[in-house]
């Protein structure tokens, strides 16, 4: 039972009689044309042109497979065994389209690119499984059309997506990530560099005790990480804003909220005050650095004015902080 679930009982390819290695070309060849067909249903919306080249490779696949079922018929008949990748031991695996779908484009083409390459090596070792001459051709025929002098992706990507294409689709899936990801997670770690400042710097200065201060600044983190996170999900669900998923950005507001509180809240693990408040002083200049960095390379903000915003913000809610501990 144990084997089983592991999948040892996977027959090896070495077994597979020649019938048995068309059979497994020909569900491969379908299973690949429908996982490049989600693609293009993916993709297009957003990227009409790469979208045609995945359909392309579609009609390929669907090409190749006609070809081997007229191979099968003329050698073995219209019955065509129930074998499929999964049933073989080592064979290459496919990820469904449904988990390829939050990829970004430049990851869909190079996981096409690599079942080129995978099937090209099938075809390889597959054509050394058949001493029949015309099945041996075949093979060997479709092992190149995998892989000629350049993938069919590249090929059929200079017809479709020729450089001022490519330039317009890179720059909307740029604009998809900074809209799903740069912006929410902007968002929450300068909330939470600057809005935990007070509070944590407040309690340092008020107590003099730097784990109440630390206990202070860990909730405070949390909690507007945990705040965030569901503002970011629950006012807008993406549709019509183009925001991408509340979930990811939720998620990416969250998380960032929280580690930008627990930036400058960690320091106060240190039992020794001074050291600690020094250390946690210093975090604060490299967060704001690194949020005036972000706004500068993705949202294209000038640096004079990232740096403007986030230190005079920053300066501000610090300078509350420590009044407010002082009084």
């Amino acid at each position: 039972m144990l084997t089983r679930f592991f999948g040892f009982t996977r027959r090896p390819f070495s077994s597979l009689s020649e019938q048995e290695v068309l059979a497994l070309a020909i569900s491969s060849e379908e299973d690949d044309a429908r996982i490049y067909l989600a693609y293009a249903d993916h993709l297009r919306p957003d990227y009409p042109q790469s979208a045609k080249v995945f359909e392309e490779m579609a009609d390929e696949e669907a090409t190749h497979r006609a070809r081997l079922i007229d191979r099968h018929k003329a050698r073995f008949g219209d019955r065509v065994p129930l074998i499929r990748r999964e049933h073989v031991r080592g064979y290459y695996d496919r990820k469904p389209d449904w988990l390829m779908k939050n990829l970004s484009i430049e990851r869909i083409r190079q996981a096409a690119e690599d079942m080129e390459s995978q099937a090209h090596d099938f075809y390889i070792a597959a054509a050394q499984r058949t001493s029949d001459a015309d099945t041996r051709q075949l093979l060997g025929d479709l092992a190149l059309a995998e892989k000629s002098h350049e993938s069919l992706a590249r090929r059929l990507g200079l017809e479709h997506t020729p450089a001022d294409t490519r330039a317009e689709e890179d720059q909307t899936a740029r604009r998809k990530f900074i809209l799903t990801y740069v912006q929410p997670g902007l968002a929450g770690l300068m909330d939470g560099s600057v809005s935990t400042l007070a509070p944590i710097f407040a309690t340092a200065f008020a107590t003099g005790d730097t784990w109440t201060t630390f206990l202070v600044g860990l909730s405070a983190s949390v909690g507007a990480g945990i705040s965030m996170g569901f503002t970011e999900a629950a006012h807008d669900d993406g549709v019509i804003s183009g925001r991408g998923s509340p979930v990811k950005r939720g998620l990416a507001s969250g998380i960032m909220t929280t580690i930008g509180g627990l930036g400058h809240a960690l320091p106060y693990l240190i039992p020794d005050f001074t050291i600690a408040t020094t250390v946690a002083i210093a975090v604060v200049f490299v967060e704001l650095w690194v949020i005036a960095w972000i706004q500068n390379h993705w949202m294209d903000t000038p640096w004079g004015r990232a740096i403007l915003q986030v230190v005079l913000g920053g300066a501000l809610v610090f300078a509350a902080g420590i009044l407010i501990g002082n009084a």
